[in-house]
């Protein structure tokens, strides 16, 4: 094992918990949408003096468009964070480039960690410790 790639999959982890955290947060901002679509759905949104109110299926879609992407938001960041505690373990090399190649999608700090992710763990000797017996699992 060499020193210097431990190094590098301990601070690949510490940098999988931030990012992760970070996508945590801005995922929660579509709340908003959900917000305005409950108050679109119970009438409260738009001025009543005109007389002039949107159907209700576009409250609905916004309510279901921001819940949809508050979930999937929330488990790319849980896929993060466990990825993170993966690397520090030395476990999955397949789900962490896996995660890694997602991150690749969330510009600028996922594209950097998850193309630095993707190239550490395709070394030789980060394979090889990864390869170890009772690292998989």
């Amino acid at each position: 094992m060499n020193n210097e790639d431990i190094r590098h999959l301990d601070l690949l982890s510490m940098f999988h918990y931030i990012v992760g955290g970070i996508t945590a947060l801005f995922s929660c901002l579509p709340i908003i949408h959900v917000i305005i679509g409950l108050s679109m759905v119970s009438g409260k949104f738009f001025n009543e003096s005109n007389g002039i109110e949107p159907p209700p299926f576009i409250g609905w879609f916004f309510v279901i468009l921001g819940a949809v992407f508050i979930v999937l938001g929330l488990s790319i960041a849980v896929c993060m964070i466990v990825a993170g505690e993966k690397l520090k373990k030395c476990k999955n090399r397949v789900f962490c480039m896996v995660v890694a190649g997602i991150e690749c999608m969330f510009m600028p700090f996922g594209t950097v960690l998850g193309v630095f992710t993707l190239i550490t763990l395709n070394k030789e000797s980060i394979q090889e410790i990864f390869a170890q017996p009772g690292t998989e699992g």
